[in-house]
């Protein structure tokens, strides 16, 4: 997947990623249902180009009250994959309006196969793998986050 990324000592001389990257800084996200039930999270903030390619790569599990989020420097296409990561996801694209325009649950891991926000978008999330669908998470629901509080640049 287009993730997070880390030292020179995790990658290949080609800077190919081969190891997981440290744990990324953290903050709080919440998603409110069309009904008003919350849902929150603690994710990892992927800010850097080397931080979001590596994202959840090698990693092993991605517990329920977890995730990663990648913000964008502007509104734009995401494009995701599942390259070396080892665990299904749920990919959640959020607007520009702080709203999930799409998911797509239960990423295949290790998949190239491309994973596309189809417009453009503030902000990718990742989380465990069928989240969405248990926790009843769908398309309209609002994010919150300190991470997309702040402007687009």
């Amino acid at each position: 997947m287009l993730v997070a990324g880390t030292a020179a000592r995790a990658q290949d001389a080609g800077g190919t990623p081969t190891q997981a990257q440290p744990e990324l800084p953290r903050e709080s996200l919440t998603i409110t249902g069309h009904d008003g039930t919350k849902h929150v999270f603690s994710v990892e903030l992927a800010l850097t180009p080397r931080q979001q390619q590596v994202g959840e790569m090698f990693r092993t599990a991605v517990p329920a009250d977890r995730g990663m989020i990648f913000v964008w420097p502007y509104p734009q296409q995401s494009d995701m994959w599942m390259e070396n990561t080892l665990v299904p996801l749920d990919i959640v694209f959020i607007g520009a309006d702080g709203r999930i325009s799409a998911i797509s649950e239960n990423a295949v891991p290790q998949s190239l196969a491309r994973i596309s926000s189809h417009g453009a978008v503030r902000a990718t999330l990742e989380l465990q793998g069928g989240l969405t669908e248990k926790l009843g998470i769908v398309v309209g629901d609002k994010v919150d986050s300190k991470a997309l509080a702040a402007s687009p640049t």
